[in-house]
C-alpha cells in the first residue's frame, strides 16, 4: 500500500489498513510467488528439491522453523531471505522500542500515546530489509541480552516503582516484534534461557526477574542447529523443540556440478585476477572434489561437517596461487597449474577438523592426502584408469593395453622430472614435453588446439600416475619432483639418501 502521505493514526484508518500478523504477511505473499513461479530463495543452489518445498510448506503452515544441518549448508542465508516475503513496508507507532502496531499496541509506550493523541498519533513506516534479528547463540547469552531487564536508571529519573513497565529495558527479541529473529546454534543456549524462549512462543509472556509482563510478540523464529550438538555440547530443551513445528534437514551439494556452481557463485574473485589467471574446467572440479574427499575421510570429524567454505577459498587461493606467479615471472597470463594447487592446502587446513588420527598425521599431511585423492578421483574421469589396467588377465594383453607404458618406461630409465612451483608457463611447457609418450598420450585422448590446456592435461597424467602409484611424486621446497617408482622405493629403503632434502614430505 502508498503509504507516503499516511503520517498519523487517523490517516491509516481511513486508508483501510488492517493488521496482519508476520507469518500470514510471509504466507500471502509466498503464495503470490508460487503462483508466479518464482522462487523465493534464488542462489540457494542444491535444494530445489528438497530443503526449499520443505521451507515453502513449513511457511505456508506459519510455522517456526528449526534448519538442522551442518556447517556451510546455507542454513543462515534461507532464513535472511525470508525478509523478501515480507510486505515492503509497515506501519510502526512512532517511536516504539518493539515495532508496535498502531491498530494493536502492545507496549505501555504505545498504549499510553494512543489515548494521549488518538488519531494524531504518529506513525512511520518500517522497510522489510530492517525487520530482521539474529543472535549466534552463546553459552554466556542471558536472558537480559534476548529477553531484557529493568533499568534502575529509568526508574530512577522517571521516579517509577520497579513494578512499572516502563522501567523494562527490552531484550534483542522484543525490539525483534513484527520480524523475522534467528538464532544460530540453538542448543549453545543455556536451558533455562530455552525454557524462557518456550514461555514466549506458547504463552506470549516475558519474565523478567519476577516481573510477568503479558506481552504478546509476533515474532517469525527461525533457529539453527548442527546435529554434532546433541551428541557434543548442549541439547534443545524438550518442550522448546515441541513448540517449532518444522524441523528441516539441510545437506552438502550431492553432486560435483551443484558444487561447483556454488563456488563460482560465491568466490570472490578481482576482475583483473579474471584477466591474467584462466582455470579450466578440470582444474575447478579437482578444486571441488577435496572438499567431497574430505567429507568421506575417516581422518576428518564428520560431525564437524565440511563447509561449502573449503572449496570457495580453495578456489581463490587457486587462482591466487597463479597470479603471483605470473607477476613474478612478469607475464601476462597464466593458467592454473596442477602444480598451483599446493597454494590451496592453507584453505583446506583451516576448514577442516580433524579427529584424533588426523591429529596424528598432522593438518598438513591430511590436506596433501585429500588433493592426492582427489587427484586420484578426477583423473579416472579424463583417462583410462591404471587400476583396472593391472587387473586384466595377462602380462602380454596388460602391457599391449597399456596406454602409460612409454611414460613409466622413460621415468624406469633413471630419468626424472623437476617441476619448480615458481616456473615460467613456457619452461614448463617445455620441460613437460621431455618426458617420452606423454605428449602422445594426451593427444590420443584429446584434441585441444591450445598448448597450454594440452600441457595441463600433459601434468595431469603425471600427478594421475603418481597418484595410482606408476611413478613416484615428491614435494620439496618449492619444486615437485617425477621420478620412477623402483629408484624411490630404494632410496626409502636405505634411509636418507644423499640428494635428498631433510624437510621433504612424501606424498605416497
Amino acid at each position: 500500500m502508498s503509504h507516503h502521505h499516511i503520517n498519523t493514526l487517523g490517516q491509516l484508518k481511513k486508508n483501510g489498513y488492517t493488521p496482519k500478523t508476520i507469518k500470514d504477511e510471509i504466507r500471502q505473499n509466498l503464495i503470490q510467488k508460487i503462483k508466479a513461479r518464482q522462487n523465493p530463495f534464488p542462489g540457494i543452489l542444491g535444494y530445489e528439491d528438497t530443503v526449499i518445498p520443505d521451507t515453502e510448506r513449513a511457511l505456508l503452515s506459519r510455522h517456526n522453523i528449526l534448519f538442522l544441518g551442518l556447517r556451510g549448508q546455507a542454513k543462515t542465508r534461507m532464513a535472511r531471505q525470508m525478509t523478501e516475503l515480507l510486505d515492503e513496508y509497515i506501519p510502526v507507532v512512532a517511536g516504539s522500542e518493539i515495532n508496535d502496531d498502531p491498530l494493536q499496541p502492545i507496549s505501555r509506550y504505545a498504549i499510553d500515546l494512543i489515548a494521549q493523541h488518538g488519531d494524531n498519533t504518529p506513525i512511520e513506516w518500517l522497510h522489510r530489509s530492517q525487520r530482521y534479528g539474529e543472535k549466534l547463540a552463546t553459552p554466556d547469552v542471558s536472558v537480559a541480552d534476548l529477553i531484557g531487564d529493568i533499568d534502575p536508571i529509568k526508574a530512577a529519573n522517571l521516579k517509577l516503582s520497579f513494578a512499572d513497565e516502563r522501567v523494562l529495558h527490552y531484550g534483542i527479541i522484543p525490539r525483534s516484534n513484527r520480524c523475522i529473529f534467528v538464532i544460530n546454534e540453538l542448543p549453545d543456549l543455556q536451558a533455562r534461557i530455552q525454557v524462557a524462549l518456550f514461555n514466549i512462543l506458547e504463552e506470549g509472556d516475558l519474565q523478567i526477574r519476577g516481573f510477568k509482563l503479558r506481552l504478546p510478540l509476533d515474532v517469525m523464529f527461525v533457529f539453527t542447529a548442527n546435529p554434532e550438538d546433541y551428541t557434543n555440547r548442549g541439547s534443545i530443551v524438550t518442550p522448546l523443540k515441541d513448540r517449532i513445528e518444522s524441523q528441516i534437514l539441510t545437506h552438502y551439494p550431492k553432486s560435483v556440478d551443484t558444487a561447483l556452481a556454488i563456488t563460482e557463485q560465491e568466490a570472490a574473485i578481482e576482475a583483473s585476477q579474471l584477466q591474467t589467471v584462466t582455470i579450466s574446467d578440470m582444474v575447478k572440479r579437482l578444486i571441488e572434489q577435496v572438499a567431497f574427499e574430505a567429507r568421506a575421510s575417516e581422518l576428518v570429524d564428520k560431525k564437524s561437517g565440511v563447509s561449502a567454505r573449503l572449496s570457495i577459498a580453495a578456489f581463490e587461493n587457486a587462482l591466487s596461487a597463479a597470479e603471483r606467479r605470473a607477476i613474478m615471472n612478469n607475464e601476462t597470463g597464466t593458467q592454473v597449474w596442477i602444480s598451483d594447487l599446493a597454494g590451496i592446502v592453507p584453505a583446506i587446513t583451516g576448514k577442516i577438523e580433524l579427529v584424533y588420527e588426523g591429529e596424528q598425521e598432522g593438518p598438513y599431511q591430511v590436506a596433501l592426502n585429500l588433493l592426492e585423492k582427489s587427484i586420484r578421483t578426477t583423473f579416472g574421469q579424463y583417462f583410462p584408469n591404471p587400476d583396472t589396467l593391472k587387473k586384466r588377465k595377462n602380462k602380454e594383453q596388460q602391457a599391449a593395453d597399456n596406454p602409460y607404458k612409454a611414460i613409466t618406461r622413460w621415468f624406469d630409465a633413471g630419468n626424472q622430472l623437476n617441476l619448480f612451483l615458481e616456473t615460467k608457463d613456457a619452461d614448463k611447457i617445455q620441460q613437460l614435453y621431455q618426458v617420452d609418450g606423454l605428449h602422445a598420450l594426451v593427444k590420443k585422448y584429446y584434441n585441444t588446439p591450445h598448448e597450454k590446456e594440452n600441457a595441463l592435461l600433459m601434468e595431469f597424467v603425471l600427478h594421475g600416475l603418481a597418484a595410482h602409484s606408476l611413478i613416484s611424486k615428491k614435494m620439496v621446497e618449492g619444486k615437485i619432483e617425477f621420478k620412477d617408482l623402483m629408484g624411490s622405493m630404494f632410496n626409502l629403503g636405505t634411509g636418507q639418501s644423499q640428494e635428498d632434502d631433510v624437510d621433504e614430505t612424501d606424498f605416497n
